[in-house]
């Protein structure tokens, strides 16, 4: 049952890191979009119109992207929590590319004290 669990555990965070792997990959590429526009409109010697709704829907795509990552983040922080629910949360698993993780703080640490509670008999 545990390496069941285990194996489980493992085929979500590959998935996981994928996710937040290819946000990451796409904020950057949109934002050096974004930024090479104007660069490149000023190099053309054209008018600051041209090209500002162009402009402007990138920056919008960068602010869905962040929104995104944000989501995926949180994400990660409550497969943690499950993790623990399931009894891997001593596990480490294989593949996440940022494993300098800050220390939990406000609710996280919270679910982080009640998860470690046991009913006593």
């Amino acid at each position: 049952m545990l390496k069941e669990r285990r194996l489980a555990a493992q085929e979500v965070a590959t998935a996981l890191f994928d996710a937040e792997t290819a946000i990451d990959a796409a904020l950057s590429k949109t934002a050096a979009l974004t930024g090479v526009m104007p660069a490149l409109r000023k190099a053309a010697g054209a008018s600051a119109l041209i090209g500002q709704d162009a402009v402007e829907r990138a920056s919008q795509a960068i602010v869905a992207l962040a929104e995104a990552r944000r989501a995926i983040v949180e994400t990660h922080k409550e497969l943690s929590v499950v993790q623990g629910q399931i009894g891997l949360g001593a596990v480490k698993l294989s593949g996440d590319p940022g494993t300098d993780k800050p220390p939990p703080t406000g609710v996280e640490l919270e679910r982080t004290r009640m998860r470690n509670l046991r009913i006593a008999s």
